[in-house]
């Protein structure tokens, strides 16, 4: 049997992309790796198949970003991350926006890998429904086998997937932020929660809840909302009248919902409730008071993501790739003394 372009890439110890731009001559690729791609080809008898190769360079410069909400800037500063890379690397991004919705996530996987896309990013949380899962696992092994890179950011794979994860550490986050709003006096903390089933509100809500059992503390309070604004808003309207001192949110969307609700309720932040969020989005700095939230490297997440996509870069070690949280304190959390 004839070798393929996986093949050499294989034995290159290399990604198929970058096979692809020794061959082409057209993208610049460091002398090591150029020899030891020409090794292989050697090595293998790769014989260039002349109208396949025009087939693929026609329909492969182009990568693919699935995102949930473009509007949203926790995706945005993503997905122009990844686009930035793919630009320098010569590529074409395309964002896909799922609007939430698993089956659209589906549609747009499935579209990109019938545009023969060169690689695929999935950003954010994942829907954890079994059946979901599963169906993402198809999609993603399908593209395995056609060449295509797939790319995690900021969300796992399925189970029995093997593919890079550029992880967030949520979790840890979460339970740092908590932590901090204990050791300021807070007992009655409330949680603004993303919606259930979603990987990201797992891992946030767990990390809170173990900060908790440290200091052997019972949540007050823990409702749902869908990341957006007028989720946190609604969510601190329920709450309001509660016996809380602390309410903490699930992202900076959210914790900025609840600020309007409570100061259009009369209750001041943080005097009289404390508000925490996650992300550190742009305008986390800039709302009064000023919002004490996680900051998530996500420009250097969905860069790394995108480099990796347009197989710039090469993934030769654990495919988890771990980029911390740091704890930003600001005004929003104040001291209890009572």
């Amino acid at each position: 049997m004839a070798a393929t372009l996986a093949d050499v890439a294989a034995r290159a110890g290399v990604s198929t992309a970058t096979v692809s731009r020794v061959l082409n001559g057209n993208y610049p690729v460091s002398a090591v790796t150029r020899d030891r791609v020409h090794r292989a080809l050697g090595e293998l008898d790769y014989v260039v198949n002349g109208p396949a190769r025009a087939l693929a360079a026609a329909t492969s410069e182009v990568i693919g970003v699935i995102v949930n909400d473009v509007s949203d800037p926790f995706f945005s500063i993503q997905a122009s991350g990844t686009q930035w890379e793919a630009a320098s690397a010569d590529l074409l991004a395309v964002i896909c926006n799922t609007a939430g919705s698993p089956s659209d996530e589906l549609k747009y996987i499935s579209l990109l890998l019938r545009q023969r896309v060169r690689g695929v990013v999935l950003t954010g949380g994942t829907r954890e429904e079994p059946e979901h899962l599963r169906a993402i696992a198809k999609l993603i092994g399908q593209a395995l086998s056609a060449g295509t890179a797939v790319v995690m950011c900021g969300r796992p794979a399925p189970p029995g997937i093997d593919v890079p994860c550029v992880a967030f550490d949520n979790e840890g986050g979460a339970r740092a932020l908590t932590r901090h709003v204990i050791t300021m006096g807070h007992r009655r903390i409330a949680y603004v929660a993303g919606p259930a089933g979603n990987s990201t509100t797992t891992a946030r809500l767990k990390g809170h809840r173990s900060a908790l059992d440290e200091h052997g503390i019972e949540p007050a309070a823990v409702v749902h909302g869908d990341f957006s604004r007028a989720s946190g808003f609604d969510a601190a309207m329920e709450l309001v009248g509660a016996d809380v001192t602390a309410i903490i949110a699930g992202n900076d969307l959210m914790a900025l919902g609840v600020i309007a609700a409570l100061r259009q309720r009369g209750i001041r932040v943080p005097q009289d409730i404390s508000v925490a969020g996650f992300d550190d989005l742009p305008s986390a700095v800039d709302v009064v008071p000023a919002l004490t939230t996680v900051r998530l490297p996500l420009d250097q997440g969905a860069r790394r993501a995108g480099r990796i996509a347009s197989g710039v870069e090469t993934v030769t070690g654990p495919t988890k790739l771990w980029l911390p949280a740091e704890l930003m304190v600001r005004d929003s959390v104040a001291k209890r003394t009572e």
